[in-house]
């Protein structure tokens, strides 16, 4: 079986849009509402243009299975990042694409750090962050509204150090 992060390609867009706009995915997000493809083609000129955002596809066994994006916001040493996978991805996907796409982050990137968050109420995804070695960092109380709730942020960081020194 063989894993590997590539860059995002613009035939990569109609997938990507696909598995953001799946149910299961969309309810984790900031931002809940069905995307357009308009809206998504816009964003995507916007990140291939910037030299602060990278976004990934994921590949498993040469097959599109995942998307990461990594956003430098403060420094270019350390990125934000974000991640989904295709909605019907097997079992054990999901922590092959965090390793994957850390590794690339921490070789390829040569980043510091890789920060993390999860809304409080998302349970697998504070448990993925801290299987890969995430420590928390902050707890930010009902710092999101998703036009009904106030919802908790939960913040991880992961340095190159720890992630170089990880057992697994």
């Amino acid at each position: 079986m063989e894993n590997r992060i590539r860059p995002m390609e613009e035939s990569d867009l109609a997938q990507v849009l696909n598995w953001r706009n799946h149910p299961d995915i969309r309810r984790f997000m900031y931002s809940t509402h069905e995307i357009s493809l308009e809206e998504h083609a816009q964003w995507y000129q916007l990140v291939k243009q910037s030299s602060k955002h990278t976004v990934l596809i994921y590949e498993k066994n040469q097959t599109p299975t995942g998307f990461v994006s990594l956003t430098r916001k403060t420094c270019d040493e350390v990125a934000h990042w974000g991640f989904y996978l295709a909605p019907h991805a097997e079992k054990g996907t999901g922590y092959q694409l965090g390793k994957t796409a850390l590794t690339y982050s921490f070789n390829e990137l040569n980043l510091h750090k890789v920060c993390g968050e999860a809304l409080g109420f998302n349970n697998q995804s504070i448990r993925f962050h801290q299987k890969l070695g995430f420590k928390e960092e902050g707890l930010h109380k009902e710092q999101h509204f998703d036009g009904k709730t106030y919802h908790d942020v939960v913040s991880f960081g992961l340095l190159r150090a720890q992630w170089n020194n990880r057992k697994d």
